[in-house]
């Protein structure tokens, strides 16, 4: 039998260059500077990118990561099969998008790019290699790569999901909370976890790297998301009580936040999360309760899921109320398509739901944000004759007659509302999905203001 140690330990492949990839290979590189590091993915424009001055994502601190470590012992190619052979330890962090066709449809994870991946590895590897899962997968997916890689000495199957939040990406992986890392309890299994554990010693306390096998790895990440997705569901779902009763969602997220047992953490209410992660691993979570029978289990988490849609329902809702029960012809201007501040995906954003609903009401749109408009530009592509996007927030407000806050980026914060009230047609809207505004200031400004969870405050009755 071939000895897991005999692994060149530093030597280390990423077979995907997406958000997950990139900023994590980088960081190791930056840390471990004996380590060579090299990330390949299909897509040559994105590797083009990643090799220019102006990378494919948007994280703060990345650039200057990259640049620090690219050409040194960082490296990006388009070259799978030369990166198999010469890497041992190779980390996968494909794409698993949910599934849109099939069993499963609309809640599984679709596999077919990490399976695609396996076979390559077991028809390219010539010798002992580390396969390390970083994509988020369902539970028992290693179980099923070792089927298909059929070849247990040869392979070592580990799981080691990313946690990482756009727009922190950088700092969460200098500074993670924890390093989840599951492996087979058996002598291959962990000698090879010891490893990729080693890897991350470099930089992470040893009281932050936990160790699991590898089907608690796997459920801890969709377990993970599910109570993040959770507690913004549920202070959603309060912001509604609060808009029916006069109470004030930020009071009552303060109050409860300050019990120790709750803490203050996704407490903010708002139009509801995005993003790639938790509404597809919400979805898988679902499915497996479902596959293995657990009705009222699936049933629950699927609720989180449906209060954030209703959330977004409830805003446009809210917008169409407020505005005498009609936008048909009205010029309402979005600020901010990102899913959250401080990155540029739009992937499950709210913007994209809460866009359509108001060009369904035959509403003219504009939508602005800094960093985020060329992707959601592709995501609204089949309304492009009904929507105008405008980078400069000043320019998209001009002659509007409502602003809706969907991304909490701070330079909302800090614009000259009242130049922009005085350019729109009035009585001028402003519904803050974010609350991240001074609303008394806006009143005062002459604005009609729609929080989310608060009291509107309206010149008009």
């Amino acid at each position: 039998m071939k000895e897991i140690t005999k692994y060149r330990n530093n030597r280390i492949l990423c077979i995907g260059a997406g958000y997950v990839g990139g900023p994590t290979m980088a960081v190791i590189a930056e840390k471990c500077s004996d380590c060579i590091v090299t990330v390949v993915d299909i897509n040559k424009e994105r590797i083009d990118e990643w090799n220019s001055d102006k990378l494919p994502i948007y994280e703060p601190g990345l650039d200057e990561i990259v640049k620090k470590v690219r050409g040194k012992n960082l490296f990006f190619s388009t070259d799978v099969e030369n990166g198999i052979l010469d890497n041992d330890i190779i980390f996968v962090a494909v794409n698993t998008p949910t599934k849109t066709f099939g069993k499963g449809a609309g809640m599984a994870a679709n596999l077919q790019y990490w399976e695609i991946i396996a076979r390559q590895l077991r028809d390219v590897a010539d010798k002992p290699k580390i396969i390390v899962e970083k994509s988020t997968l369902p539970v028992k997916t290693a179980e099923a790569m070792e089927r298909v890689l059929n070849d247990k000495d040869k392979f070592e199957i580990l799981s080691n999901p990313e946690f990482l939040a756009e727009g922190t990406a950088v700092n969460d992986l200098h500074y993670p909370d924890r390093v989840l890392i599951g492996s087979r309890e058996t002598k291959n299994g962990l000698e090879a976890r010891k490893v990729i554990v080693d890897i991350y010693a470099n930089w992470v306390p040893s009281e932050k790297i936990i160790t699991t096998n590898t089907f608690s790895s796997e459920l801890s990440k969709l377990v993970a998301n599910g109570f993040l997705a959770q507690r913004v569901s549920s202070i959603n779902s309060i912001s509604a009580v609060c808009e029916a009763t006069e109470a004030d969602i930020s009071e009552i997220a303060s109050a409860i936040g300050s019990d120790s047992r709750i803490g203050s953490k996704f407490l903010n209410s708002s139009i509801g999360f995005g993003g790639s992660c938790f509404k597809k691993d919400i979805l898988n979570l679902v499915y497996i309760c479902k596959s293995y029978g657990l009705h009222e289990v699936a049933d629950y988490w699927e609720s989180v899921i449906k209060i954030n849609e209703y959330q977004q329902n409830r805003f446009v809702a809210n917008i169409l109320n407020s505005m005498f029960n009609t936008i048909a012809g009205r010029k309402i201007c979005i600020f901010g398509a990102a899913f959250k501040a401080n990155t540029d995906d739009t992937r499950e954003s709210p913007s994209i739901n809460i866009a359509k609903m108001l060009i369904e009401e035959k509403a003219k749109l504009v939508i602005s944000d800094p960093k985020a408009l060329k992707n959601i530009e592709f995501d609204l592509k089949h309304y492009k004759s009904k929507i105008d996007y405008i980078n400069d927030p000043y320019e998209a407000a001009l002659e509007s007659h409502a602003i809706a806050i969907l991304t909490e980026w701070d330079l909302y914060k800090n614009l000259d509302y009242q130049k922009i009230f005085e350019t729109m047609i009035k009585p001028a809207f402003i519904f803050d999905g974010r609350n991240i505004l001074d609303h008394k200031k806006l009143f005062k400004i002459g604005f009609n203001v729609f929080p989310i969870g608060k009291k509107a405050m309206l010149h008009y009755n």
